[in-house]
């Protein structure tokens, strides 16, 4: 069976819902959506899985909560979430709403950045506890501009959070706000408020992880010296973190992406 317009063996053609049905079919997966009190809005999430740590997919610059799916990276995790490795939870971002949006204030873009990390914090980690367990890890994970925001909803409340897989980002917001610089800006990037973090508590709690991964490809579009320039600042603050640069090969796409999450998965966890 194969998929992106080739045949299947009956020489039928596989279209992207047949391929979700398909897939639905291998691996337990359900779609629920609340009312967000901190959005005001309709938030949908999907679930994969029955067992293991909690995985909290950010999906990739202005995309939905199945975007993974539809880029089969859901397939390539498929026999670690059925050998019960891991439970996926795959949100929604709202960049779209944020810092994607040129028509609107970069201020109202960071109020609206702020509002969704409060759905995280409030919400979704409250939902992830009852459909797992309050013991079991939580472990934020995205690619690109999703790998930004894992981070930093990882780095900001490592009380609720227990690690991160980041990959192919950048760690600085600046990159995405066109120029605007404010204190809220500056609370929602990396490369801005880790050097200057000294709370011990929080600190504590960040290097008491063992689940700090920055990884990058180092072909076309990505960004690798963003990567172990983050790393620098990581081990300067004494925390343990894993930086994985792979080759030229692997380029900043979905077939990296499809390589690196189910690779560091099975390896590490």
């Amino acid at each position: 069976m194969f998929f992106g317009g080739r045949s299947t063996a009956d020489g039928q053609r596989l279209t992207i819902s047949s391929y979700i049905h398909f897939l639905t079919l291998l691996m337990d997966r359900n779609l629920t959506s609340w009312f967000s009190p901190s959005l005001n809005k309709e938030m949908p999430i999907a679930v994969y899985g029955n067992y293991g740590f909690a995985l909290l997919l950010v999906p990739t610059a202005a995309a939905d909560y199945l975007e993974y799916e539809r880029f089969q990276l859901m397939d390539s995790l498929r026999p670690l979430i059925e050998g019960g490795k891991v439970k996926v939870f795959s949100i929604d971002s709202i960049n779209n709403e944020s810092w994607m949006n040129n028509s609107m204030e970069p201020h109202h873009k960071i109020i609206r950045h702020k509002q969704w990390n409060d759905y995280i914090y409030n919400e979704v980690v409250p939902f992830i506890r009852n459909n797992t367990s309050w013991e079991t890890p939580i472990i934020t994970c995205g690619a690109s501009f999703g790998a930004l925001h894992s981070a930093n909803l990882f780095f900001k409340r490592p009380d609720l959070i227990n690690g991160c897989i980041a990959m192919s980002g950048v760690y600085d917001l600046t990159e995405y706000t066109k120029g605007f610089y404010d204190e809220d800006v500056y609370y929602n990037s990396p490369m801005h408020y880790m050097p200057n973090l000294n709370d011990h508590a929080i600190l504590e709690q960040i290097r008491n992880s063992s689940h700090v991964h920055i990884l990058s490809g180092s072909g076309a579009y990505e960004d690798p010296e963003s990567a172990r320039r983050f790393g620098g600042i990581l081990y300067g603050k004494g925390i343990w973190y894993e930086l994985d640069i792979w080759g030229q090969e692997w380029t900043h796409d979905w077939p990296t992406w499809r390589a690196m999450l189910p690779h560091y998965i099975g390896a590490r966890f």
